[in-house]
């Protein structure tokens, strides 16, 4: 078992600045990061065995977070850069 935290942060580096803009930007892109951070914090928990849990639970949290972790990837390549410059 890994007990490694997979931030978003971690997982999508280039994308740091462009998620922080969309949290504070976009509500649906705000509640997939706070989801994404619940489901990683409980598979977390149970991997460290803080939290114990059986490994049907720990599967099914680990496809939710994949699931999260895809859409929000998907909103991130998706992202028109342009929005964020300043009109000339």
């Amino acid at each position: 078992m890994s007990n490694t935290p997979h931030e978003l942060a971690a997982e999508f580096p280039e994308h740091v600045a462009l998620m922080r803009h969309l949290k504070e930007t976009d509500g649906h892109f705000a509640r997939l990061f706070e989801a994404y951070h619940e489901v990683n914090g409980l598979i977390h928990r149970a991997e460290t065995n803080i939290e114990p849990a059986d490994d049907f639970h720990i599967v099914e949290l680990r496809k939710k977070r994949m699931q999260l972790k895809d859409e929000i990837y998907g909103m991130l390549v998706r992202h028109e850069p342009e929005a964020e410059t300043p009109a000339a």
